[in-house]
């Protein structure tokens, strides 16, 4: 039964221009950046002659744009503003130049938006993960959550790279990431187990069983002798240790939740007593490092829930060195 943090983290989207992301102590934050025309003193004055009206300014969200007067320009026109300043024009077809704003902060911030942090999951991350193993920075084998060991990848990568070493993906992190990277095939991005499988005991060999190796921390679905499925497992620590023999599942429950440590035990299959065969957040975020309060943890999520769907109450467990 692994405990899983929860970070809590405030991320959000800044519509306004000259907005920027800046990560501090782990967390973004949004900073508001306002152009205050009135107070840049800019001031227009517009002249009307007998032909047509010479020039109209608008603003419409983050850039400026402007509506030319079907006359050509007076004489009299004031000079241009600082704001006009910062725009290039391009001549058109037809002679007349259209303005092109030139980038904004917000444009800029783009490329600092997470892509992928801590706490995300799912396929994307098991192909990063596959991607900094190919450059050395994850020694493990991808597991589809991004946990501390990740980050810390993460982190190595940009700082050899020249980027900003936050330990989140940014989209300037993941396109630099695949420009150097190969595609991982489906082997990679899910592999059976992180160690190789421990020989089976010879209580294994004989009909429907989850043999579970001490020594390889491995489990293993085993259907008369044949292997089905491997997948990594961890289990209770010296003062809550995992009980080892011969046993049989005895209930199920997808959805369990520990009565003694409140914390949740997805597709828990019991087998001795209190403890049970049960997917761990709290696992694949930070592996080996901690340890259950008895039970085999198993880390892929994937591998847990079709597991759940192919044992059957009454069928053999065995626990063994």
């Amino acid at each position: 039964m692994g405990v899983r943090p929860v970070e809590v983290r405030t991320l959000g989207p800044c519509s306004q221009s000259y907005a920027m992301f800046a990560e501090l102590h782990g967390r973004e934050l949004c900073l508001w950046g306002y152009e205050n025309i009135e107070g840049d003193n800019v001031s227009a004055r517009i002249g009307l002659t007998a032909a047509a009206i010479l020039a109209m300014t608008s603003v419409v969200g983050c850039t400026t744009q402007a509506t030319q007067a079907s006359a050509p320009a007076s004489a009299h026109a004031s000079p241009a503003s600082p704001s006009a300043a910062r725009t290039s024009t391009k001549p058109t077809a037809t002679g007349t130049t259209t303005p092109t704003a030139s980038p904004t902060a917000t444009q800029q911030a783009v490329s600092a938006k997470p892509v992928m942090a801590r706490g995300s999951s799912g396929a994307q991350v098991r192909e990063l993960q596959a991607r900094l193993k190919q450059l050395g920075h994850f020694t493990l084998s991808p597991t589809g959550y991004y946990g501390t060991v990740t980050a810390t990848a993460v982190r190595a990568f940009q700082a050899k790279h020249g980027l900003p070493a936050s330990g989140t993906v940014t989209k300037t992190t993941w396109t630099t990431l695949r420009s150097l990277t190969r595609e991982p095939t489906n082997a990679a991005m899910y592999p059976p187990t992180t160690r190789p499988v421990a020989k089976l005991d010879k209580r294994c060999l004989t009909g429907r069983v989850l043999c579970i190796s001490k020594t390889s921390r491995t489990l293993s679905w085993v259907v008369d002798g044949k292997v089905l499925r491997s997948m990594d497992v961890r289990f209770g620590s010296q003062y809550t240790p995992t009980r080892e023999g011969t046993f049989t599942v005895n209930s199920k429950s997808r959805h369990h939740v520990s009565t003694i440590y409140h914390t949740s035990m997805p597709y828990a299959m019991f087998f001795s007593g209190g403890q049970a065969v049960h997917y761990s957040a709290d696992f694949a975020a930070r592996g080996y490092a901690g340890a259950s309060h008895g039970c085999v943890n198993v880390r892929s999520l994937s591998g847990i829930s079709a597991l759940f769907d192919q044992v059957r109450v009454g069928d053999k467990v065995v626990v063994y060195w």
